[in-house]
């Protein structure tokens, strides 16, 4: 018995690219990548697009998504936070007695989606030994090893690592920006993902890629096509 949603927030006021939620990658909207390895995943009883747009509210619904409301303006703004949004959208869905355990929150700018990701974090999740699962991936050069830039001089972010070699130091991990399993209870009481009982789910880092700019947008169309000519990765 399916017992979890997905939620994909997209909201319309995307600043650095024009309607970034719904942008063609590769010929079609990228929510449209989110949206089909949702389905493909069989995990969800409900596919939920949280929008502040009747145009992208439009274009989910055709894409087999469902926009039950739309998000109020002061959830859409820079400031507003994907746990306020989850937990809104938790909120109101309950209005309609639904059902269920797990909400798992997707990106809608997440071309690298896997259904693999979401059936293994899936699992570990259900397992019931946390709040959240969600996925990570590696820096590709030491953050030790960063440095600042003024009146054009360098500056070690961090002075102790200056005769460090690369390969010495320990990998560190940021958000993928991609997928966030956590318990409804979690979301509903915004218990913070930085936590002992959230489970970091690795992805390589040639799979991910923010796409915030231009330039990510288009590094990531680069990366796209490199990995989809590949028959393993």
């Amino acid at each position: 018995m399916l017992n979890s949603i997905a939620i994909i927030p997209a909201r319309s006021g995307s600043q650095r690219i024009k309607s970034k939620n719904i942008k063609k990658f590769l010929g079609v909207p990228i929510i449209s990548y989110s949206i089909e390895i949702a389905k493909k995943s069989g995990l969800f009883k409900k596919i939920i697009v949280s929008t502040d747009s009747n145009k992208i509210a439009k274009l989910a619904t055709n894409l087999g998504a469902e926009v039950p409301f739309l998000r109020p303006k002061y959830l859409s703004d820079d400031f507003s936070t994907t746990a306020d949004v989850i937990k809104y959208t938790i909120k109101n869905l309950d209005k309609d007695t639904l059902e269920y355990k797990y909400v798992c929150c997707i990106s809608a700018t997440a071309p690298f989606l896997r259904t693999k990701y979401l059936l293994d974090s899936f699992k570990i999740i259900n397992k019931d030994k946390c709040n959240y699962v969600f996925g990570v991936t590696n820096f590709s050069y030491p953050i030790e090893r960063s440095f600042k830039i003024k009146n054009n001089s360098p500056s070690m972010n961090f002075p102790k690592f200056y005769n460090s070699r690369s390969q010495d130091i320990k990998l560190s991990y940021h958000d993928a920006g991609i997928f966030y399993w956590g318990k409804k209870t979690a979301w509903e009481n915004k218990i913070k993902i930085f936590d002992k009982k959230t489970y970091c789910y690795r992805i390589k880092n040639l799979l991910v890629q923010d796409i915030d700019t231009i330039d990510d947008w288009n590094l990531a169309l680069c990366k796209y096509r490199f990995i989809n000519n590949k028959k393993k990765i």
